[in-house]
């Protein structure tokens, strides 16, 4: 059975950190909070840090996810004979990181080839970062929620300390 105390929480963390800063008013003594609440508020402030590391992961994921789809439509073009080829090997050096020296033209299949080898580096190396970033975020995710989960569990239990208290009361 839980039972409920109240104690004085007092300033531990400077305030706008990401801890939980029980100082208020003014009082150095702090909030009077119960363990329950204080347990709730450090599960639930653990629980917002995560999510706002998901999201953070997931934009990111949506960034890298479009310059892969950028990417493979390169190679396309380069595959194909097609497309501005000073233009997408800028974006090849500049904004994808091919460090590979690119052949000045595609106009031969050996200068094609040479191209989509060094994208397909760049890309085998994106696309594992992708999958390192998913399992990231995955794990943030379940730490998130455990940290809600554990919320949730106390606050049935404390529901059901209050029951089991009235009830020997006999309210």
């Amino acid at each position: 059975m839980i039972t409920i105390e109240t104690v004085s929480a007092n300033r531990y963390a400077p305030e706008g950190s990401e801890a939980v800063n029980m100082y208020s008013n003014g009082l150095e003594g702090g909030l009077r909070l119960t363990i329950g609440q204080l347990a709730i508020a450090v599960s639930m402030r653990s629980a917002a840090a995560y999510e706002a590391q998901s999201v953070l992961k997931m934009n990111r994921m949506t960034a890298g996810s479009n310059l892969l789809s950028r990417a493979a439509e390169c190679m396309g073009n380069i595959a194909d004979g097609k497309g501005d080829w000073p233009t997408m090997k800028a974006f090849l050096i500049d904004t994808l990181g091919v460090t590979v020296t690119l052949p000045d033209s595609v106009q031969s299949y050996t200068d094609r080839m040479a191209a989509i080898a060094a994208v397909k580096a760049k890309v085998d190396a994106l696309t594992q970062s992708q999958q390192e970033e998913m399992i990231d975020l995955q794990t943030l995710v379940n730490r998130r929620d455990v940290a809600f989960s554990a919320s949730s569990n106390i606050v049935r239990a404390l529901g059901t300390s209050f029951s089991g208290n009235a009830a020997n009361l006999g309210m």
